[in-house]
Parts: structure tokens; sequence; C-alpha cells
């Protein structure tokens, strides 16, 4: 019984922050929401696991989580800086 309750607290804060990524007035408040998604979707699938006694859907997880992080931080930097990165004029 606790784990639906806390699955279905999961499932309305990944509502809650699709909400803030729609209606958020800068860039990095949807961001900050996509980024609350996908800590939310990496709780999800921590809990599936759970509740399926597999816990291979643990280490899916954290892989997950990982990527989200890379991805928030590739983003930042485009939004910063403008690219990713720039070729260097030694290799031309």
């Amino acid at each position: 019984m606790m784990i639906a309750v806390a699955t279905l607290a999961v499932i309305v804060a990944i509502v809650l922050a699709l909400a803030r990524a729609a209606l958020g007035p800068s860039v990095f408040d949807r961001l900050q929401a996509a980024n609350t998604i996908g800590t939310s979707a990496m709780l999800l699938l921590a809990l599936f696991g759970f509740l399926n006694g597999r816990p291979e859907f643990l280490d899916l997880a954290l892989t997950y989580g990982l990527l989200n992080v890379i991805g928030v931080i590739a983003v930042l930097k485009f939004f910063r800086q403008g690219d990713l990165g720039t070729a260097s004029e030694d290799l031309q």
C-alpha cells in the first residue's frame, strides 16, 4: 500500500513539473522542470523494480540519473556560451 502511495506522489510531482515546464517564465525554469521530471522518472523506475522484485531496474535508474545530469550540464553550457564546443585552430 505504501509503495502505491509513493508511486502516486511521484506521478503527481511529474504532472506539476510538466505544468512548470509549460508555463515557466524563463528557459532556466523549464530546464529545472525537465531535470525534476528526469529525477522523478528515476524514482519511478526504482519503485517499479522494487514492486516486481527485480533489482536490475535500480541499475537502470542510476544510469538514467547520470545521463540526466550530463544532459542538463550540456544544455546549460549551450545556453551560456551559444555552442557546445568549437574546433581548435590546430586541427583545421
